[in-house]
């Protein structure tokens, strides 16, 4: 592939967000801001039992209350089409397949009303035993047809059996990850409208087009009938993603059962249930090497679980398939359903919580072999994908290590654990390895000049704060060879046709495709002498048929992750006073806001190894700390230095824009360093997240 961009004035450049005034002055309009004349409001009624049925509702007490308009259950509410997503098929039977599951609906006139009259609606059930407990050793564990994203549960490659007996070293550990939920900023919310026959929904979604489409399909609409708007998003990191949130299938079933605009926004408690998580995860890592190090087997197995209403197998142990290099390699994925919600995804789906395994794993393979932490992944680098055998459009991964290594002051560090004290913290550093795919999705796109020198770049893209639409609007500039001011980028509108959704990181290296190579036709037109109508001169550009003509690459972003931690002598308390991360990102079209992404995820890692947690309730599959006070996320106080830079790494396999994602990136692999860190500063192991004090300094001191 021949790049088809120029360097110009702003891509490479640090441009503030276009967006930023209107979000600092409250102009920006998101899903639950949305105001509608005659709009009335819908309120869950959740269920409190983990498994069995509805037998009745008191649903005539409740119409009696004051404000209530109507009880959407399953005797009233419109029949689905059955598209295979059970977390959708709500109202359509009277199972209740989890604790907080929606048994019906109130609408009423304002959303206090709404609620008051939702908590205080009788509902009888016939309780059954739940099965709601994760465990490796569950006999209900089997192996799924395929992992996330349709990846082959199983990869296998030479003889793993026959290489760990004759390896030198052998690293045999099991690692344990918990149950962790996104917890944006904004919660859910939906806004749904009939109009002239048309439905728009105003709703809180990564991607505006396939949520259109899903929707389509479940109520059984013509084409063209629903319109999804998704103009401003306060943040997801994956559970605003596909497939559709109940919040927006019962804001559309509400709307059309009353006749009226209705909104439906989910509360911080039924977010836990209703929007996804993250699947706890047991992880069995074997590594056999040579007594230098260089690894000749690589074993990595994981255990998850999911719903009995839809199956969802995180691809834990994909990481293993890309990063390092052995002859012989297995991965293997095993997932048990139990009566609990359904895990969706979350930021680095299988590469974050994987990387906390094998990353720890070659933690100690270092140590058993002598080997210094860095040089052991630099010895087992690799110039083609190890699973596949497909050589890397770019692995600039030894780039990242060595200036990582360099930037940290890395030589001078005494590899002996527990070596260093100062006053009451023991003081300890680690390393770990990142990556993440680097994909690209068909997606369309329009360039429109108007008469004055104006522009509008129309696509069906998301910002959930990542920055996207700026970085799109410097994209265009350069491309139509105009200033930045002069292009107006307009997204989150299902009405421009198929897009990728922000998610995997795949956002803006699939939109810039179809932006970068219609504004250079609209360029090109114009530039050739033809004339700009009043309504405007519009270029349009669908890459379906360029993304699939690209040569066979594995294609990669890489990094690595240096942390610095202090552990307290008594209590056991881990602060990680320093961050460092590198990376390997293809082009970075603004600075600014890409190095914001990875101190967002960096700070995300962070939590994920000393904080996050999900806790169920085994009694009622119920997670029990279901909002922020309970829920830990880390805050400025637990956050110290951070520092991210880039290596140079050009890419010709990619897309015209040389762009790879870095959303995810940022959070792979920070929690191993982290842990690797706390057993050099205290000679304990930590296998399993969050790092809690006990497990910090259980060995004693």
């Amino acid at each position: 592939m021949t790049r088809t961009w120029q360097a110009a004035p702003s891509v490479g450049h640090p441009l503030t967000r276009v967006e930023g005034l209107d979000k600092v002055t409250g102009q920006a309009r998101y899903a639950g801001d949305v105001d509608r004349r005659g709009l009335v409001h819908g309120w869950v009624v959740p269920a409190t039992i983990p498994r069995g049925r509805v037998l009745s509702l008191d649903v005539e007490a409740t119409l009696a209350m004051p404000g209530v308009l109507a009880v959407l259950h399953q005797d009233n509410a419109p029949r689905l089409t059955d598209i295979g997503e059970g977390t959708l098929f709500l109202f359509q039977g009277d199972r209740v397949a989890h604790w907080g599951a929606p048994v019906a609906l109130v609408i009423a006139d304002t959303p206090e009303r709404a609620r008051e009259a939702a908590e205080r609606m009788r509902v009888d059930y016939l309780a059954e035993p739940p099965d709601t407990v994760f465990r490796p050793d569950h006999p209900g564990l089997y192996r799924p047809e395929h992992v996330n994203p349709r990846n082959p549960t199983v990869t296998e490659k030479g003889d793993v059996e026959a290489a760990l007996a004759g390896a030198a070293v052998v690293v045999d550990a099991e690692y344990r990850t918990p149950a962790q939920h996104n917890n944006a900023m904004e919660p859910h919310s939906a806004t749904a409208e009939w109009a002239d026959g048309r439905l728009t929904v105003h709703t809180s979604t990564q991607y505006a087009y396939g949520v259109a489409q899903s929707l389509t399909k479940l109520f059984d609409l013509a084409p063209g009938t629903l319109r999804v708007l998704s103009e401003h998003v306060g943040g997801g990191f994956g559970n605003k993603g596909m497939p559709a949130r109940p919040d927006a299938v019962l804001a559309v079933m509400a709307a059309t059962l009353v006749g009226r605009p209705v909104r439906v926004t989910l509360t911080r408690p039924q977010l836990f249930p209703l929007t996804g998580y993250r699947t706890p995860t047991a992880q069995r890592l074997r590594l056999g090497a040579t007594a230098d190090g260089r690894l000749v087997a690589v074993e990595h197995t994981a255990a998850m679980q999911t719903s009995r209403l839809a199956e969802f197998t995180e691809q834990t142990a994909i990481y293993a398939r890309a990063m390092y290099a052995a002859d012989n390699l297995r991965t293997d994925h095993r997932v048990v359903a139990l009566d609990v919600p359904t895990p969706r995804w979350m930021r680095a789906p299988g590469e974050a919580p994987g990387s906390f395994g094998l990353e720890s794993a070659m933690d100690e393979l270092a140590e058993a072999c002598g080997v210094d932490p860095v040089e052991l992944r630099l010895r087992n680098d690799t110039s083609h994908e190890p699973a596949s055998g497909q050589p890397f459009s770019s692995r600039r991964l030894a780039e990242c290590l060595r200036e990582g290594a360099r930037r940290f002051g890395w030589a001078e560090r005494d590899p002996r654990p527990a070596a260093r004290r100062e006053a009451r913290w023991w003081r300890g550093t680690g390393v770990a390895g990142a990556h993440y795919p680097a994909r690209t999705a068909p997606t369309t796109a329009h360039a429109t000049a108007l008469p004055g020198g104006r522009y509008v770049v129309r696509v069906a893209a998301t910002d959930i704060g990542t920055g996207a639409r700026t970085a799109l609007t410097q994209l265009a500039a350069d491309a139509l060879e105009v200033p930045v001011d002069a292009v107006r980028v307009e997204i989150g509108d299902s009405d421009f046709g198929p897009a990728m959704g922000a998610g995997g990181s795949m956002g803006t290296a699939s939109w810039s495709w179809p932006v970068v190579t219609a504004c250079h036709d609209l360029a090109r037109r114009i530039a050739s002498g033809e004339p700009v109508p009043p309504e405007g001169l519009t270029s349009t550009f669908d890459s379906t048929e360029a993304v699939g003509a690209r040569a066979e690459f594995s294609r990669y972003a890489f990094g690595a992750h240096f942390a610095e931690v202090a552990v307290d002598v008594a209590t056991g308390e881990v602060r990680v006073p320093r961050l460092l991360g590198v990376y390997a990102v293809g082009r970075v079209v603004n600075p600014l806001t890409a190095t914001s992404q990875l101190i967002g995820g960096m700070t995300m890692g962070l939590s994920t190894a000393l904080l996050e947690e999900s806790t169920l309730d085994g009694r009622f599959g119920d997670f029990v700390n279901h909002n922020l006070a309970d829920y830990h996320v880390a805050t400025n106080a637990d956050v110290g230095a951070i520092e991210v830079a880039f290596v140079d790494d050009p890419d010709d396999e990619l897309n015209p824009s040389g762009v790879k994602g870095l959303g995810e990136i940022g959070i792979v692999g920070v929690p191993a360093a982290i842990a690797n860190a706390v057993w050099h500063a205290t000679g304990v192991r930590q296998r399993e997240l969050p790092i809690s004090p006990a497990r910090a300094i259980i060995s004693g001191q």
